[in-house]
C-alpha cells in the first residue's frame, strides 16, 4: 500500500473512532457467511473441474499471496462483466464479488413456464452457476425486476434510494472491496432506468459505505463504515453523435452528459477508459497455464459461465473468438493519495475525468484496477501501522506460501502441505495475539477481517492439498427424501476420504468455533486416517418437535411490491439462507487444525445433481386458479384442490374456506394417502351470493390431519442440469367479481409462444382452448374455431411458423376466422401478417407505465363496442406495464383502436391494430394481456372476451 494509502486510512481510523467505540463488541452476527471469515461448505452443484484438485489449489496460492478485492454492482442477473470478473479472480488472485440488485423476475424464460418470483429463484441459481466459472462471492439486493423501466427517475420511485443505497452500503462493509466497479455509468447510455440506478449507486455507495453517519443501524450490529480506495464505471457502449447521445430505452437522443455522482462534475463527451482490461488474454496463474481452464482466454471461459443463464438466452450464447479483446473502464474517483480528513469529498486525480477531452487523444494510464494500491500480503500491516510484529509475522507468511507456490505440482499436490501448514501455524498466532491485543476498534475490526479471509483460504489449501473430502448424506430412504417438520430425529452418514499422500488426524468433539476465524477449541486425535482410505461414521441428531420448512427468506405480497420483505434480516443481501443441515468436521496436521465442512446431501436419485437435504411440511395443499374471476351474473366457479404428501400414511379432511353467503359443493373432502409423492385432486364447484358490485374475495384450501392445519404448498422451480429450489405459495384463490361477457359457447384455438399463461387465464371466461402445433395450421383444421390466439413471441419462438403455417392463418381469416397475434421481438417475418407494420428492436416504443391514460381512437368500433363496452375505465389497476412490442408504423388497412404513452413518449398508437381480411379479421395486439390476466385484472378480460367474440359479433358480419 502507497503512503498515502497509509496515511488515508489512519484518518479514517481516527474518523469513526467513535462509532467504533460505540459499536458493540461482540463478533459480528453473520449467519450467512456475507464476510468469507468462515469455512463455507463446497456448493452441491459445484462440479467445475477448475474448483476441485490441482486447479483449485493453484489458484488458492495465487489469491493466498494478494490482499486485492473487488465488488461490481449490477442490475440483474445477466448483466455481469464476466470477462472483467474472470481476469480479476481467476487471473489476478483477487477476491471479487458481485452485488446483482434484482433476482431478474421481470425477466423472459425460455426453459420453462415459470415467471415472476419463481423465475426470480430460477435466475439466482443460474446466476450461481455462472459464478463458479467467474470464480466470485454473490451479493442480492431486496429490489424486484418490475419490468422495463425507461427512466432512472421511474425506478427509484418504485424501489427507494434508501433501499438501494442501504443494499449497497451493507454489501460493501461486509465484504470490504478494495475497488468498486459498473459496468454502467449512470446515464442513458446505460440502456434503462434499472442499469442507470446501478450505475449512479456504484458510485454512490464509494462515499457512502466510509460515512459513519450514513446508516448508522449497521454500525450499531457491529458493522463498521468501510471506505473503498477506487470506483471505476465501463466506458459505454453508446457513442456520442451529431445527435447526442442515443437513449435506447425510449429511442430518442438526449444532449450529451456524462454525470459523476461521487465528484459532482459533468463531462460533455465519452468518458476516456483509464485502464483497459485484457480480458482475450489467454488465462494463466503466475506466468503459468491455468489448470482447469482448457487453453481458453478469460473472456471465453467467462462466456461459458453466461451459457448456463438459460432462461434469458436459451441453450446457447455466442462464444467470443479467440484474440485481443480488451474492455475499458474509466476512474470514477480515487482514495489513493487521499491526505484529508473529510471523508465526504474524496480525492479524485484530476487526469482520470474531467480533464479529459477524448478517448482517442487519452491512452489509458493505468495497467490495473489495482495500480497505485500495495495488494501484497505484507501491506495488510498498514491496516495497523502500532503493532510492531505485524509486518514481519505476514511477511514470513508469505514467504512460507511462495516456497508452496515454487513446490505446486499439480502431479504431487501433497509437496505444498508442509509449507502451508507453517503459514497457517504462523497466522494462527498472529490471529490469537490480535484478537488479545487492545488496538483501535476500526483497525482491528479491518484487521481481523482480512486474517480471517487468509485462513479460511489456508484452511482450503491444505485441505486440497493432502486430498482430503468429505460428504455428509442422510441415512432416509430415497422415497422420503427430505425431513419432515414433524420429524423428531434424524441420521447423518459422513465420510472422510484420505486421497493424498499424508495420513490426518480427525479431532476427538465436534467444537463450536470460539470465533469467526472458525478454529475449533483444542480437541484430541481420536482417530488417524491414513492415506488412500476412509472413515465412515453416523451421527444422529434430536430433532426440535417442531421445526420450520425451509424456504426464501424473502417474500413479497404480490407482484405489485417492487421489492422484498425479510422473514430473517440478516440473510440480506445472501443468495439464499444457509442449508439447514450442516456437517463439520476438524481434523490436524503436522499441529495445525483444519476444518471440512458439507452440506448434507438429500438421497433422492432422481435429480440431475446433487441436492441438499431440506425441510419440508408432510402436507402440502394448493388451489388453482390462484386468481379466478366471476362474473356479475354469479355463474358458478371451478376450483381444484390438490393435496401431496412427503410422508406415508396421511389422512385428513379438506374444506373451502369462504365468504358466508357462498356455497361450496362438497363441504369438505377425505383424502387417504399411502406413500410419499403420492397426491390426490378433487373439483370443488363454489356457487357465489348475489354479486351486485365489483370485489375481490379470497378462498383458502385447508387441509387438517392430526390436528394441525396446512394452507400452503410447494413445488420444486428449476430445470434438469440447474440447482432445483422449493417456491411456497399459498393455498389460496382471489376471485374477483368483473363485468364481463363472452359470445356464448366460443371454440378458441391457440399456438403457443414462450411462456405465456393465457390459455389458463381463459378458462375465467368458461373458455377451454385448443392447443395447436404447426402441423395443425391448415385451412382445413382451423376452420372449426371462432378464433386463432398467438401466444406471446410466437414467431420468435416458432421460427418455422413463417412460411406455409402464416399463409395458412391469413387464408383462415379470409375466411371467416379471427387471428390474434400478441408482441413480437423486432419485425415479423416477410409475408407473416396480411398486411405489413413494423416494431422497432429497440424498446423506445414500448409503453411501460402502467398507469399512463389510454385514449379510445374508435369507441363505436366492434372491438370495443361488444360483448362489452370498453372504456378508459377498462384500463384502471393494470400491472408492471401497458405494452412490449407497440408497432412504430403500419399498413393502412390495419385501425388503430388505441392510443397511449409514457411521459414523454410521442403518441403510441401500434398497442391494437385491427384489419379486416376478406370475411374474418386480423388483430394485433401489444398491449400486456399476458401479464394483466394472471392477475384478474378486470378490463382486460373484458377486452380479451371482446377480440375472441370478435368472429361472433353482429356489427362485425354486416
Amino acid at each position: 500500500m502507497t503512503l498515502g494509502t497509509s496515511i488515508f486510512h489512519r484518518c479514517l481510523a481516527a474518523t469513526l473512532l467513535l462509532a467504533a467505540i460505540q459499536a458493540p463488541s461482540q463478533t459480528l452476527d453473520d449467519p450467512a457467511n456475507l464476510a468469507g471469515e468462515r469455512v463455507s461448505p463446497p456448493a452441491l452443484a459445484d462440479t467445475l473441474t477448475l474448483n476441485h484438485g490441482a486447479p483449485a489449489l493453484q489458484q488458492l496460492l495465487l489469491k493466498l499471496r494478494t490482499r486485492a478485492s473487488l465488488m461490481m454492482i449490477v442490475a440483474h442477473p445477466d448483466d455481469e462483466d464476466g470477462g472483467l470478473l474472470t481476469y480479476t479472480s481467476r487471473g489476478q488472485g483477487a477476491r471479487v464479488a458481485t452485488l446483482t440488485l434484482t433476482r431478474g423476475e421481470g425477466g423472459q424464460n425460455l426453459m420453462s413456464a415459470d415467471f415472476d418470483d419463481a423465475l426470480g429463484l430460477i435466475r439466482t441459481q443460474e446466476l450461481l452457476a455462472a459464478d463458479r466459472y467467474f470464480g466470485v462471492d454473490q451479493f442480492f439486493g431486496t429490489e424486484v425486476d418490475f419490468g422495463f423501466s425507461k427512466t432512472r427517475e421511474e425506478t427509484f420511485g418504485k424501489w427507494t434510494h434508501e433501499r438501494v443505497l442501504y443494499d449497497a452500503v451493507r454489501a460493501v462493509r461486509f465484504y470490504r472491496p478494495l475497488v468498486l466497479a459498473s459496468v454502467f455509468v449512470g446515464g442513458v447510455t446505460d440502456g434503462h432506468g434499472h442499469h442507470q440506478v446501478a450505475g449512479e449507486i456504484s458510485q454512490e455507495v464509494f462515499t457512502a459505505a466510509a460515512d459513519p453517519k450514513v446508516f448508522p443501524d449497521m454500525i450499531r450490529e457491529g458493522l463498521l463504515p468501510w471506505a473503498p480506495l477506487k470506483v471505476y464505471a465501463r466506458v459505454p457502449f453508446s457513442r456520442v453523435t451529431s445527435q447526442g447521445m442515443y437513449d435506447y430505452a425510449t429511442g430518442r437522443y438526449a444532449p450529451p452528459r456524462f454525470h459523476n455522482y461521487v465528484t459532482g462534475r459533468d463531462i460533455t463527451h465519452e468518458p476516456a477508459p483509464t485502464v483497459l482490461i485484457h480480458e482475450g488474454e489467454p488465462a494463466t496463474v503466475a506466468a503459468q497455464p491455468a489448470l482447469g481452464m482448457e487453453g481458453l482466454s478469460y473472456v471465453q471461459f467467462a462466456r461459458r459461465g453466461l451459457a448456463l443463464q438459460k432462461t434469458q438466452i436459451g441453450a446457447g450464447v455466442r462464444l467470443a473468438p479467440a484474440g485481443p479483446y480488451d474492455v475499458g473502464y474509466t476512474l470514477m474517483a480515487s482514495r489513493t493519495h487521499c491526505t484529508s480528513r473529510n471523508l465526504g469529498a474524496p480525492c479524485l486525480d484530476p487526469e482520470t475525468w474531467a480533464s479529459k477531452t477524448s478517448p482517442a487523444t487519452n491512452p489509458p494510464t493505468e495497467q490495473s484496477l489495482f495500480d497505485s494500491i500495495d495488494t501484497t500480503l505484507p501491506a495488510l500491516a498498514a491496516l495497523a501501522p502500532a503493532v510492531p510484529y505485524l509486518r514481519e509475522t505476514l511477511t514470513s507468511i508469505d514467504a512460507h506460501i511462495a516456497e508452496a507456490q515454487h513446490l505446486f505440482n499439480p502431479d504431487r499436490l501433497e509437496l505444498t502441505a508442509p509449507p502451508l501448514s507453517e503459514a497457517l501455524r504462523t497466522l494462527d498466532s498472529l490471529l490469537t495475539t490480535t484478537e488479545a491485543t487492545p488496538l483501535d476498534p476500526s483497525q482491528k475490526f479491518d484487521l481481523l477481517h482480512e486474517l480471517r479471509i487468509k485462513r479460511v483460504q489456508l484452511n482450503n489449501a491444505l485441505v486440497v492439498a493432502l486430498g482430503l473430502t468429505f460428504e455428509a448424506s442422510l441415512t432416509q430412504s430415497a422415497d422420503q427424501p427430505d425431513v419432515l417438520t414433524t420429524q423428531t430425529s434424524l441420521a447423518i452418514d459422513r465420510r472422510l476420504t484420505n486421497a493424498g499422500k499424508q495420513p490426518v488426524a480427525i479431532l476427538g468433539t465436534e467444537p463450536s468455533p470460539p470465533n469467526p476465524s472458525a478454529r475449533p477449541v483444542s480437541a484430541s486425535p481420536v482417530e488417524t486416517v491414513v492415506a488412500g482410505t476412509s472413515n465412515l461414521s453416523r451421527r444422529r441428531h434430536d430433532l426440535p418437535r417442531s421445526q420450520s420448512a425451509t424456504r426464501t427468506y424473502f417474500s413479497r405480497n404480490s407482484i405489485q411490491q417492487p421489492f422484498y420483505m425479510l422473514r430473517n434480516s440478516q440473510f440480506r443481501n445472501a443468495p439464499a439462507g444457509p442449508a439447514p443441515f450442516i456437517e463439520s468436521l476438524y481434523v490436524s496436521f503436522r499441529g495445525v487444525q483444519l476444518e471440512l465442512s458439507a452440506i448434507v446431501r438429500s438421497p433422492a436419485r432422481s435429480a440431475t445433481l446433487p441436492r441438499a437435504a431440506v425441510i419440508v411440511p408432510p402436507i402440502s395443499v394448493a388451489s388453482a386458479p390462484s386468481i379466478g374471476i366471476l362474473p356479475l351474473t354469479g355463474t358458478a366457479l371451478q376450483v381444484t384442490t390438490t393435496i401431496r404428501t412427503d410422508a406415508a400414511h396421511i389422512d385428513q379432511i379438506t374444506h373451502l374456506e369462504h365468504p358466508p353467503t357462498w356455497r361450496v359443493e362438497p363441504p369438505q373432502t377425505s383424502f387417504s394417502l399411502r406413500n410419499p409423492g403420492d397426491d390426490q385432486t378433487s373439483l370443488i364447484t363454489v356457487t357465489p351470493g348475489h354479486l351486485t358490485a365489483k370485489g375481490d374475495f379470497l378462498l383458502t384450501a385447508v387441509a387438517i390431519s392430526d390436528h394441525v392445519e396446512y394452507r400452503e404448498g410447494y413445488r420444486t422451480v428449476g430445470y434438469p442440469g440447474l440447482t432445483y429450489t422449493n417456491f411456497y405459495t399459498p393455498a389460496t384463490t382471489r376471485v374477483a367479481a368483473v363485468d364481463v361477457h363472452t359470445a356464448p359457447n366460443l371454440h378458441i384455438a391457440y399456438l403457443p409462444g414462450t411462456g405465456d399463461p393465457l390459455p389458463a387465464s381463459l378458462s375465467n371466461l368458461g373458455i377451454t382452448p385448443t392447443l395447436l402445433t404447426l402441423a395443425d395450421l391448415t385451412p382445413a383444421h382451423l376452420k372449426q374455431f371462432d378464433a386463432v390466439l398467438l401466444g406471446v413471441r410466437a414467431y420468435n419462438a416458432q421460427p418455422k411458423l413463417a412460411g406455409a403455417p402464416s399463409a395458412a392463418l391469413i387464408d383462415y381469416a379470409r375466411d371467416g376466422g379471427v387471428v390474434i397475434t400478441q408482441y413480437n421481438t423486432g419485425n415479423f417475418p416477410a409475408n407473416s401478417l396480411p398486411y405489413p407494420l413494423q416494431i422497432p428492436g429497440d424498446p423506445g416504443h414500448n409503453v411501460v407505465v402502467e398507469a399512463q391514460p389510454v385514449r379510445l381512437l374508435a369507441p363505436d368500433s366492434p372491438v370495443l363496442s361488444w360483448p362489452n363496452k370498453i372504456t378508459v375505465d377498462d384500463f384502471h389497476d393494470w400491472v408492471e406495464e401497458r405494452g412490449h412490442g407497440f408497432a412504430a408504423s403500419f399498413d393502412p388497412h390495419f385501425q388503430p383502436l388505441l392510443e397511449t404513452h409514457d411521459p414523454d413518449q410521442d403518441p403510441q398508437r401500434g398497442g391494437l391494430l385491427l384489419a379486416p381480411v376478406g370475411r374474418g379479421a386480423y388483430l394485433y395486439c401489444a398491449f400486456a394481456l399476458y401479464r394483466q390476466l394472471p392477475e384478474g385484472v378486470p378490463g382486460a378480460y373484458r377486452l380479451i372476451a371482446n377480440l375472441l367474440s370478435l368472429g361472433r359479433n353482429p356489427a362485425f358480419k354486416r
